[in-house]
């Protein structure tokens, strides 16, 4: 583990158009606010002509604020987009959840045990079966039921609870609900979904005894942002486990589950890291 600095931490994430210099615009900009990088890492994307970089840097003379504040004209000379945390602030989270529990046991356990930089305000459900896991974590648990008809007003009272817990991540771990357009869109960027990697092969209900009557070799996991498309947001992470003849459904069922919790965990991790750029339909992951 790295020592803390004795100063506060920041973390700066930008993308802007690719040109001569800008490591040097850069650290040149941070050096004459007393900035002390500690770790950088950039990326040139030939394919699109863009430039990605992320920067740790440690500094007393500026506060967060007039670090904000000083950012913009710099930003602007340099069409760049971009955004500085603190790591002294958890990531605020919300999480969402349906009937599976290994995804809420294992970001909750994650969580408490100091292995993921998370605030989590609150749990979400459309089922009532995690309430006693919310109340063991001390963590607010909100039963909202959905159903075709109470849709739209099930997603304002969901959004109203991520707003006001003033969430920066929202994590949808195995929520069986489609969510409709206007939520992603107003979620775009801060929502992660996690799902087992058979898609497109084995749709609907009951994916693992599909997989098995066809005797699949491999299963996975894919973590990606959640977009207006159903399952094909920019992937975040994936991971795959070798099967065999001899596995039951039963077997394929945990081994997905473990390979799912693992995959969303790593995501989480970079998300809340702010490791993770997206880049159209892809994403830059400085790990």
């Amino acid at each position: 583990m790295k020592p803390a600095s004795a100063n506060p931490v920041y973390i700066l994430t930008l993308s802007c158009p690719d040109r001569l210099g800008l490591v040097h615009s850069v650290s040149g900009f941070l050096l004459e606010r007393g900035g002390n990088i500690e770790e950088a890492a950039q990326y040139n994307d030939h394919d699109t002509g863009l430039f990605f970089m992320r920067v740790r840097f440690a500094c007393e003379a500026l506060s967060h604020a007039e670090l904000r504040a000083q950012l913009p004209p710099f930003a602007q000379a340099l069409s760049m987009d971009w955004a500085l945390h603190a790591t002294s602030e958890p990531m605020r989270t919300v999480l969402l959840v349906s009937k599976e529990g290994h995804g809420p046991h294992d970001l909750l356990f994650r969580w408490k045990s100091g292995l993921l930089p998370l605030d989590i305000r609150a749990i979400i459900s459309n089922h009532r079966e995690f309430y006693q896991l919310a109340a063991s974590y001390n963590v607010p648990f909100h039963h909202i039921p959905v159903s075709a008809a109470s849709k739209a007003q099930a997603e304002a009272r969901q959004f109203e609870i991520i707003q006001s817990e003033g969430a920066e991540l929202v994590v949808l771990a195995r929520y069986m609900q489609v969510l409709s357009n206007d939520l992603c869109q107003k979620l775009a960027g801060r929502a992660i979904n996690i799902h087992h990697s058979f898609l497109p092969s084995f749709k609907g209900a009951k994916p693992y005894y599909q997989a098995h009557e066809r005797g699949v070799k491999l299963i996975g996991a894919t973590a990606h942002y959640v977009t207006a498309d159903l399952d094909e947001g920019p992937i975040i992470e994936q991971d795959v486990a070798r099967v065999d003849h001899s596995k039951t459904v039963e077997d394929l069922t945990a081994q997905g589950r473990d390979t799912e919790s693992q995959v969303l965990a790593r995501a989480v991790k970079w998300h809340s890291e702010h490791r993770v750029l997206i880049n159209g339909h892809k994403t830059v992951i400085f790990k």
